[in-house]
């Protein structure tokens, strides 16, 4: 898998039409959940992108602390249905973390995780914060990540 970090606006229309494809397919396709994919936050995001002969199977995009939340974040993390349980998970996550410390100087960072990934997160170093809550019907919980 090669991985690239890029903002909106390096993008190709080829990428950026993959990135959505992918979103869709498993934000809104697989786990049934009607919302607005497309929320206009991604012209502010860095989007880390695994791709394999032109095809996104790994993404997620990351924000500097205020531009989506308090802190520095990262979301919409996904890996492609059929490449899953091959590290590649852990892997845009290993390179999401590393940009959001090359690009935005910061050491915390959060994740809204689904709360049946609590432990893919706390093996990357996240600790759970506060209560579990519903996004969009999907039961989530934050989870914030310090190297300090």
């Amino acid at each position: 898998m090669k991985i690239q970090v890029k903002t909106f606006e390096q993008l190709s229309k080829e990428e950026l039409y993959e990135i959505l494809r992918a979103r869709t397919a498993i934000f809104v396709v697989e786990q049934e959940c009607a919302y607005q994919e497309v929320d206009n936050k991604d012209q502010i995001a860095l989007h880390v992108i695994g791709t394999e002969n032109g095809r996104v199977i790994a993404y997620s995009r990351i924000f500097k602390a205020g531009d989506y939340t308090d802190e520095a974040s990262i979301g919409r993390v996904l890996v492609d249905v059929d490449r899953r349980n091959e590290g590649l998970g852990q892997e845009i996550m290993e390179v999401s973390m590393k940009a959001v410390k090359k690009h935005f100087i910061a050491d915390t960072m959060v994740v809204s995780a689904q709360r049946y990934l609590v432990k893919f997160y706390k093996d990357l170093g996240f600790t759970v914060v506060g209560e579990p809550y519903l996004e969009d019907g999907i039961p989530h919980i934050k989870m914030r990540y310090s190297s300090d």
